[in-house]
């Protein structure tokens, strides 16, 4: 329960907090630029420097030429924009910006950022991966407790229940909140990414491996570039494989909600891969290579 009320606040979090605004047009519907399948966002900071995405916003109504160009974006460029703009969205922006400047490649830059991120979590994240191996050591334990109180429905039974789990947790060390640690810090992670890549038309105007960055796989497929399928394939290949990791660690139970769950997830997160900018693509593939090569080693350190 404490797991499901952290990642609700996490959730409420990013959506009460965003700040990105959909460009519409005069007849108050979004803007959505055709040869990308991207919608375009009102309050960019920085200038675009593609022609046709630059006629579209002074078409609607946006002065691009008082905004900087992206090369001189700064964290404090249009001001105070509130907590998560002026502290996530804009210092993750700069810093793919000057990355990718100094790289040549704002892919890349956006690359080295998510590593650089991951490197600096891997405190909170090797925590997880450690609480999912003691948990994988305490599921004997866990599913013999399951089936001794499989037919408990009186009040004294249940909190002896309670009781003798807390003892087996606390065994084996292992505090169910930071199994959910990394969900709660990932998913604002993706969002300042999509906000960040929306807002600098810098970044979504590149390309990467023949990729634009802003492109959606579904248009870059439907313009005859099959590479685009590429990164849904690995984002449903690494998706599949967090999963399975992670579904060891659970009871008997808890496996079978899991293997009912798991699909779904890969269905829907796959399917939503499809619609979203390639570069986010790129950021959930690098974050779940990191994840997963993070997992195994621990898995090795333990001696499995």
């Amino acid at each position: 329960m404490k797991q499901k009320i952290l990642i609700i606040i996490a959730i409420l979090f990013v959506f009460t907090t965003g700040c990105t605004t959909p460009l519409k047009d005069k007849n108050n519907k979004m803007v959505i630029y055709e040869p990308t399948g991207q919608r375009l966002t009102k309050n960019i900071l920085c200038q675009p420097q593609n022609k046709e995405i630059r006629e579209t916003y002074i078409k609607n109504g946006i002065q691009v030429d008082k905004l900087p160009t992206c090369d001189n974006f700064r964290v404090t460029t249009g001001g105070y924009e509130g907590l998560w703009a002026s502290f996530f969205i804009k210092p993750l922006a700069y810093f793919v910006i000057k990355i990718g400047n100094i790289i040549g490649n704002y892919g890349v830059g956006l690359i080295i950022v998510s590593l650089l991120i991951r490197f600096i979590m891997v405190p909170f994240t090797k925590k997880t991966a450690i609480q999912s191996e003691n948990m994988k050591k305490a599921k004997p334990e866990i599913e013999r407790l399951e089936k001794k109180y499989k037919d408990a429905k009186n009040k004294d039974d249940m909190m002896k229940k309670s009781q003798e789990l807390i003892m087996i947790y606390k065994k084996h060390e292992i505090n169910p909140v930071y199994s959910c640690l990394f969900g709660i810090i990932q998913l604002p992670l993706i969002f300042a990414f999509l906000e960040a890549i929306n807002r600098i038309p810098a970044i979504f105007e590149d390309h990467f491996l023949t990729m634009q960055l802003g492109t959606t796989p579904y248009i870059g497929l439907k313009q005859g570039n099959i590479i685009y399928i590429i990164t849904v394939i690995l984002i449903m290949v690494l998706t599949y494989y967090s999963f399975k990791l992670s579904n060891t660690a659970y009871g008997e139970e808890q496996q079978k909600q899991m293997k009912m769950f798991m699909p779904i997830m890969i269905i829907l997160i796959t399917t939503a891969s499809f619609g979203l900018p390639t570069a986010i693509g790129i950021y959930w593939i690098t974050s779940s290579v990191v994840t997963v090569a993070q997992n195994l080693l621990v898995k090795k350190d333990r001696g499995e």
